[in-house]
């Protein structure tokens, strides 16, 4: 009884370290309010840490097993939702980002496409991939704010990447997607390594930050394509 007493305490405090992305993305939205738009990223960005690696401690625990009242992959998307989702949607509402007339529209467009792909069955490729655009806003936004490009470029993207949610194309998982992975996780730690140092420049980062950034999400967002490819 001890031993398995344990085992469930465990693993309610790794399903309590995947719910404190939603207290990070409350003060996300506290600094949202205040328009400290680093402080929001830099909560985002804490969020997004906790969001890597609560699976793999997961796993590890064996929660599913020891806790199977609650489940981790529901708690997992509800948190996502708030902080992917929702909380980029509030800066995009206040951040002054793209034309007035358009900023309802677009965060609409945002939260409604969000929550179909959310709510879809297919998102997830039998080798751990993504179709469509994951809905991750966080990072859309994000790197928004950090290009500075004319509101209607900014509208046009966010209309873009709404239409993308549903596009048959294959968005890859770093850690998750076999090929090209070595080469992924170190574009993504170049990317994040740029990205903090965005955050830590008030997301007016020099020049060659932003090219660094602009050149790893684009890595990132196109290396899906070649894993269309067969391969030879």
């Amino acid at each position: 009884m001890g031993n398995w007493a344990k085992g469930a305490g465990a693993a309610f405090a790794v399903h309590a370290f995947t719910a404190s992305g939603a207290v990070l993305g409350l003060l996300a939205l506290q600094a949202a309010s205040d328009r400290r738009f680093d402080a929001v990223f830099l909560w985002l960005g804490l969020a997004l840490v906790v969001d890597g690696i609560d699976g793999t401690i997961a796993r590890r625990v064996g929660v599913a097993e020891r806790l199977p009242r609650y489940s981790g992959e529901i708690l997992d998307l509800v948190v996502d939702f708030l902080t992917y989702v929702v909380v980029p949607a509030y800066v995009l509402v206040i951040a002054g980002i793209v034309p007035a007339v358009l900023i309802w529209p677009l965060a609409a467009a945002i939260l409604v496409s969000s929550a179909f792909y959310f709510a879809d069955t297919a998102m997830k490729t039998p080798d751990g991939g993504f179709r469509g655009f994951p809905a991750i806003w966080n990072v859309a936004v994000f790197l928004l704010l950090v290009f500075g490009l004319p509101p209607l470029a900014n509208a046009g993207i966010i209309a873009g990447l709404v239409v993308a949610t549903f596009a048959p194309f294959v968005f890859v998982h770093p850690f998750r997607v076999v090929r090209f992975r070595p080469v992924t996780i170190a574009v993504l730690a170049l990317w994040m390594l740029a990205a903090s140092l965005s955050v830590a420049a008030g997301l007016a980062p020099p020049l060659w930050v932003t090219v660094v950034l602009a050149l790893t999400t684009a890595y990132l967002g196109l290396i899906g394509l070649a894993l269309r490819a067969p391969v030879r």
